[in-house]
C-alpha cells in the first residue's frame, strides 16, 4: 500500500493515502489514460492537499535516452518448462548482436500474457523501446498492443504482417512459405495434404501458412479438405494430440504440413505409434528450422526463417521509431530446407 505521510511529501505518500501503487500515482500525475478519471481526480486532490510538486530534475532525467532496448518474451508451452519457444531463443542471438552493433544494451524479460506488462514498461522508463516476441492468442494480445499505441510507446513486434496490424510489425512471408510447402508436396506426388495448426484469426501466422498451402493446392486443381486441418498450438504435446486426432478421423492423408517444428516433432511420435513411416506413408514438413529439426529421425524437412535478417530489421525498425524517422512494416522471405521426412 505504501507508507504513512512524511514531512516532505512524496509520490509514495500520495499512494498510501489514495490506496494505490506508486506507479499508479506517477501515471495519474502525468495524465495517463490508463488511470480511471475517478482515481486520477482523487490522486490530484491528495497531491494538492499535501502541496506536492513534481521533481523537475528527476523528471528530466527520466525523459533522457537510456540507450537500452527491452526484449519481452511471452510464455509458450514447452516440454522443458522453459516456457519459451526455441525459435525465439535462436532469434535472441541476432537481436543481441544487432543491439551491440548499434551501441545499445538489451534488457531481456520473460512476461506472462495475463500480466500488465504493457502498463509496467510504459511507466518504468527502463528502456527507450520494446521488442515483442511471441503472443499466444492474438485476439487477447491485440488489446495490449492497442494500449501501447494509445500511450505512444515505441515498440515493434515479430508476427504476421497484414494491413490491419496494430503498431509496427516485422515477420516472415508466411503465405509464401505455405506455397513452398504445398508445391514441394505436389512435386513428390502427394495430394491428400493435412495441416496441423490453428488456422483462425487467433493465430494469424499459422492461418497465413495454411492459406499458402491451400493456394498451392488450388493452383494444381486440388481442393483442400477441411477435415484434414486440425488445430494445434506450438508444442510437441499439441502436435502429438493433433496428429492422433487426424489419424482417428480416418479420412486418409499422405502428407502433413505442421505450422511449427515443435508440432511436427510431436506429430512424428503419433505417426510412429500408428505404424506410419516417414516419408513412405506420410511426408512431413515443419516450420522454423529449430536446432532439433536436424536431429530427429528421420531428419525434418522444414521452412527456415531468416533469423539474422529478423534481428537486424527488428532493432533497426525500433531505433528508427525512437528517432522519429519514417519506418514501414517488413516481410522476410523464407526457404524450404529439404531433409529426410519428405
Amino acid at each position: 500500500m505504501g507508507r504513512p505521510p512524511t514531512a516532505k511529501p512524496t509520490s509514495f505518500d500520495i499512494a498510501y493515502l489514495a490506496g494505490v501503487s506508486q506507479p499508479t500515482v506517477s501515471r495519474a500525475l502525468r495524465g495517463s489514460k490508463s488511470v480511471s478519471a475517478a482515481t486520477r481526480a482523487n490522486i490530484e486532490r491528495i497531491a494538492r492537499e499535501l502541496n506536492y510538486t513534481v521533481d523537475k530534475n528527476a523528471s528530466s532525467l527520466r525523459s533522457q535516452r537510456t540507450h537500452t532496448l527491452a526484449l519481452l518474451f511471452f510464455e509458450d508451452p514447452t516440454p522443458d518448462e522453459s516456457m519459451i519457444n526455441p525459435f525465439f531463443l535462436s532469434m535472441l542471438g541476432s537481436i543481441t548482436r544487432q543491439c551491440a552493433l548499434r551501441g545499445y544494451d538489451l534488457l531481456i524479460s520473460f512476461q506472462q500474457m495475463h500480466s500488465d506488462w504493457h502498463v509496467d514498461y510504459q511507466d518504468s522508463h527502463r528502456s527507450d523501446g520494446i521488442i515483442l516476441l511471441g503472443y499466444g492468442d492474438y485476439q487477447l494480445y491485440r488489446a495490449k498492443l492497442e494500449h501501447l499505441v494509445e500511450m505512444g510507446t515505441k515498440f515493434v513486434r515479430w508476427g504476421s504482417v497484414a494491413d490491419d496490424n496494430i503498431g509496427l510489425t516485422v515477420g516472415s512471408d508466411n503465405i509464401g512459405a505455405g506455397i513452398q510447402a504445398g508445391e514441394h508436396f505436389l512435386e513428390i506426388g502427394r495430394r491428400r495434404i493435412a495441416f496441423l495448426g490453428d488456422a483462425s484469426d487467433h493465430a494469424p501466422e499459422f492461418k497465413d501458412r495454411y492459406m499458402g498451402l491451400c493456394r498451392a493446392m488450388a493452383t494444381s486443381g486440388i481442393d483442400a479438405n477441411p477435415g484434414l486441418q486440425v488445430n494445434a498450438v506450438s508444442s510437441e504435446e499439441s502436435g502429438y494430440d493433433a496428429a492422433r486426432a487426424l489419424i482417428d478421423r480416418a479420412i486418409g492423408f499422405d502428407a502433413i504440413f505442421a505450422a511449427s517444428d515443435l508440432i511436427a516433432i510431436g506429430a512424428m511420435r503419433a505417426l510412429n505409434e500408428a505404424g506410419l513411416a516417414l516419408p513412405r506413408d506420410v511426408a512431413l514438413i515443419g516450420f522454423d528450422d529449430i536446432p532439433a529439426a536436424s536431429l530427429t529421425s528421420p531428419t525434418l524437412t522444414t521452412v527456415m526463417q531468416d533469423l539474422k535478417g529478423a534481428g537486424a530489421l527488428l532493432v533497426d525498425a525500433l531505433l528508427r521509431q525512437i528517432d522519429g524517422q519514417p519506418v514501414e512494416r517488413s516481410i522476410l522471405p523464407t526457404r524450404l530446407i529439404r531433409r529426410q521426412s519428405s
